[in-house]
């Protein structure tokens, strides 16, 4: 179902980049209390940690960043302050080697990676199994949400979910990161990737794990990849059981599992996303009954900002999360 949307962009900030751009560089967050660490051992003896906001036992809510980020982006803090505010308490996924800490194996996380996510409700579920859960991830967390979600139907206990700019297809978008403006994305987000992965194989030398180490010593000189399609073909598919980037990009970009969706989900889109083109966006006749499709002319990536008064923002997207995820526990109670 496509629902109108009440986002309008912020006058100054007038086009996709700037959008996009502001949030990240220049956004203050508040910090809400209650936070804590939590370190959960995975079932493969590796590590995930989970930053928690609030205590007691109000309704919960997962939250899963994008591609380099981490629980400390300000889109996750700032959305953990607003949730607090509103009485909900909220456990932010890193993933693998996210933390501030790099994991202790090769494989790391990727926009098809689910079993973490799994891992995490279970436990979660298995200590709380009356409080309602919500889930809302942002970019390749909005797609690993996504593949959950349907990859689970009706297997699993929550209220609601919400994803945000979520890359539905992944070759689409490897290749709108190869033109234009959005190749300085491109420039940053690989240039982080690839020394991270150089020095979590130093990390793993260190710590003896020398049979991990080589896995990534196997992959080779990573200093001439210069787009996603080579990045997810020499890495992410070899780390991960991939044939090469057509099957890694074609098993997890999530507009195939939207259909067998069943939790009540939000999708917000952007159709000037830097990121993406509107060709991702799925089809209405793709959506199950259970999704609500809201799609914004303007908003970039992960940005959505409004405010009628230059450099006082409004970040839109903490009211609408908030808003959605409010109802949706009332209609559920």
């Amino acid at each position: 179902m496509l629902i109108e949307t009440t986002f309008k962009p912020a006058w100054w900030l007038n086009n996709a980049h700037l959008q996009t751009l502001y949030p990240a560089l220049m956004r203050k967050t508040l910090m809400p209390s209650g936070l804590r660490r939590e370190r959960l051992i995975t079932p493969d003896n590796d590590f995930i940690d989970i930053d928690w906001c609030g205590t007691g036992k109000q309704a919960l809510v997962i939250l899963l960043h994008g591609l380099a980020g981490s629980s400390q982006s300000s889109y996750i803090k700032g959305l953990q302050y607003a949730l607090w505010a509103q009485g909900f308490r909220s456990a932010a996924l890193n993933f693998r080697g996210c933390s501030g800490e790099y994991n202790r194996s090769a494989r790391c996380y990727h926009s098809g990676e689910t079993e973490d996510i799994h891992f995490l409700y279970q436990t979660l579920r298995r200590r709380e199994p009356d409080v309602p859960f919500a889930a809302v991830g942002f970019s390749l967390g909005g797609n690993v949400l996504l593949k959950w979600l349907g990859e689970q139907g009706d297997q699993l206990s929550l209220f609601a979910a919400i994803a945000v700019s979520v890359p539905f297809v992944l070759s689409a978008c490897a290749t709108k990161l190869d033109n234009g403006f959005s190749r300085l994305y491109r420039e940053k987000l690989l240039s982080e990737l690839k020394d991270h992965v150089l020095a979590k194989q130093r990390h793993l030398q260190q710590l003896g794990n020398f049979q991990e180490a080589g896995r990534i010593e196997q992959l080779g000189d990573l200093s001439d990849i210069h787009s996603f399609w080579q990045y997810d073909d020499r890495v992410v598919a070899k780390l991960h059981g991939f044939d090469n980037v057509q099957d890694y990009y074609q098993r997890s970009s999530s507009r195939q599992f939207l259909k067998s969706i069943t939790v009540t989900t939000l999708l917000i889109q952007a159709i000037d996303d830097p990121f993406m083109t509107a060709a991702v966006l799925p089809d209405l006749n793709e959506l199950s009954s259970s999704i609500q499709l809201e799609v914004t002319q303007g908003g970039g990536h992960v940005g959505f900002v409004a405010g009628a008064t230059p450099f006082k923002p409004d970040y839109w997207l903490d009211q609408r999360i908030t808003e959605f995820l409010t109802q949706q526990l009332a209609f559920a109670n």
